[in-house]
């Protein structure tokens, strides 16, 4: 029995053994695989870190893209931006947060998904590394590699702020086109850019310009006339110039003087006499009595107000002078709009199917009587029709912008711009044109990784 139970019991010590070190070879492969997952943990977190700081810097140098890159004095514009130094900004910045998290980036890491745009919005950052895992001896005699992988994709995007373009739209009789707000007070974005530069020089002579009244309906004007029913100081309901969104009512009375002497500069009229505080913008398109909306000046072929932007081809300016005046969309919207749909190419024709400068659908187009989408006469007047329609549902330019784009259902649906790179991105770049030329916009950003 001696022999057997020798046996029995080296049998059992060599299973023990074998088990042992089963468990110890596991334990080897589980550890390293910890240190796998751990390696991978950690670089992806470096890859969000140097995503989101390049997104940040790319969200302040955004706008300077668009500055003139010559003042009108001939001066460079300390302000301008070019494409290449917002890029390499955008590089130096991931490659900061990286080396501060441990990683040194490498060339070829940081990509941009939308580069070839004028205006990238969306930067990536992608990590591929060949990790070392430390094996015990009995495992391995030496370490092992392996490769982990890390990406993530930051954008910019484009938020509905309060300093919006469009901020509601005229109506109610006189103007019923896009209003901005300044001060809480709604006006043209012509009036409100003008009083811009109106305010600004006069905060330089030490003046503070407040604005009492702006664009008035003619409900609103027919309260005012009943509570003070003498019309040298109160204009009738429907002969009020304020219904036209050309007319401030400005204070204090300390800067009577200052506006008599300067309002001129900025395209101002000291309207009455006895009315120290009253200006109007003087448009070319606006006549004090054809009711303010531009359509008797379109229809006749005059000039509707300033001068399409300077990036606009010649051929295409009479057209988006009376498309603007006839449907009272902003003329830098409408150009800004043209040159991200197609760069003013009446023949281009979208992957989609887009056609022609505007780049409508088909079914978009027959719904607007467009029966030529390659027609650019006929394509603008289609676009400000569309516009016009788009701003007085959605009352911002930014909404409107990414309905033209993706569909009013993405927008309703999306309660807001729809999360879509190439929607987000369109709305970045027409809204940093108009602002490039001085038009009120609501161009402010947020953050998120998308990747």
């Amino acid at each position: 029995m001696t022999p057997a139970r020798t046996d029995e019991r080296g049998q059992a010590l060599l299973l023990v053994i074998v088990i042992a070190l089963v468990i110890a070879v596991a334990g080897a492969f589980l550890f390293a695989y910890g240190q796998a997952l751990g390696s991978r943990g950690r670089h992806q977190r470096v890859a969000d870190l140097a995503a989101i700081s390049a997104a940040r810097v790319m969200r302040t140098s955004y706008p300077r893209l668009f500055e003139p890159p010559v003042l009108p004095d001939g001066l460079p514009n300390p302000m301008y931006m070019s494409k290449l130094q917002y890029l390499a900004l955008a590089r130096a910045a991931a490659g900061s947060a990286a080396v501060r998290n441990g990683i040194r980036l490498r060339i070829g890491d940081v990509t941009f998904p939308d580069i070839l745009s004028f205006a990238p919005t969306r930067i990536r950052v992608r990590l591929r590394r060949s990790t070392q895992l430390r094996l015990p001896s009995f495992a391995r005699r030496r370490s092992a590699s392996i490769r982990v992988a890390a990406t993530a994709t930051a954008a910019i995007t484009p938020l509905v702020g309060a300093g919006a373009l469009v901020s509601a739209l005229g109506g109610g009789g006189g103007y019923s086109g896009p209003l901005a707000l300044r001060q809480g007070k709604p006006m043209r974005p012509e009036t409100a850019t003008a009083f811009d530069r109106l305010a600004a020089a006069a905060r330089n002579a030490g003046i503070l310009l407040s604005i009492t009244s702006a664009f008035r309906s003619d409900a609103e004007q027919a309260k005012l006339f009943a509570a003070h029913p003498d019309p040298k100081w109160v204009a009738r309901p429907g002969q009020s110039l304020h219904r036209n969104g050309t007319e401030l009512d400005l204070g204090p009375p300390s800067a009577y003087g200052w506006l008599a002497n300067n309002a001129s500069r900025f395209g101002f009229v000291k309207r009455y006499s006895w009315e120290p505080w009253h200006f109007g913008l003087r448009l070319p398109h606006i006549n004090d009595d054809d009711g303010g909306d531009g359509r008797r000046a379109a229809a006749s072929g005059g000039e509707a107000g300033p001068p399409p932007p300077a990036f606009v081809p010649a051929r295409w300016r009479d057209d988006l002078i009376r498309a603007s005046a006839k449907w009272n969309v902003p003329m830098e919207l409408l150009a800004a709009q043209l040159d991200v749909e197609s760069g003013f190419n009446p023949f281009a024709v979208s992957p989609a199917g887009a056609q022609g400068l505007a780049q409508f659908t088909p079914g978009t187009a027959r719904a607007y009587g467009l029966p030529d989408p390659f027609d650019g006469a006929a394509s603008i007047a289609a676009q400000a029709h569309l516009m016009h329609d788009l701003l007085a549902k959605y009352k911002t330019a930014a909404l409107a912008l990414a309905a033209y784009n993706a569909g009013s259902g993405a927008v309703d649906r999306a309660g807001g711009i729809p999360a879509l790179a190439e929607t987000e991105g369109y709305v970045a770049r027409v809204l940093g044109l108009m602002g490039g030329v001085g038009a009120i916009t609501d161009l402010t950003f947020g953050i998120r990784l998308v990747e």
